[in-house]
């Protein structure tokens, strides 16, 4: 199989926050990411999302991280692959998805 990635991926896990849209219904969940781009993300939660599903997501970079207090990514994007994956025992979703718009926020105001 080839590649198909354009942007440099880093193996990291940050936690996140997703908030995604269901039948004029809105869902929050909380989940951990296993790898970012530039361009997407993997990302780990509880419930399922599906395909094409819209997504608000807030990344937290902690303080060890940015040498200073925690930096928050508010982000944008849509799934574009969900996968059912076991860790520590438990079923899990896989979420891949690609970001279409981001911004970075410092301080308390980005907390969902």
């Amino acid at each position: 199989m080839t590649e198909r990635r354009v942007a440099r991926r880093y193996d990291l896990t940050l936690p996140v926050s997703i908030r995604s849209a269901v039948e004029k219904l809105v869902l929050r969940q909380e989940g951990k990411t296993r790898d970012i781009s530039t361009k997407g993300l993997y990302f780990v939660v509880e419930r399922d999302l599906e395909n094409g599903s819209e997504l608000d997501l807030t990344l937290t970079l902690p303080g060890e991280i940015t040498h200073g207090s925690d930096v928050f990514v508010r982000a944008q994007g849509k799934v574009i692959r969900v996968e059912r994956r076991l860790e520590e025992g438990e079923t899990r979703m896989g979420v891949a998805a690609v970001i279409e718009r981001y911004d970075i926020v410092r301080g308390e105001a980005a907390r969902p």
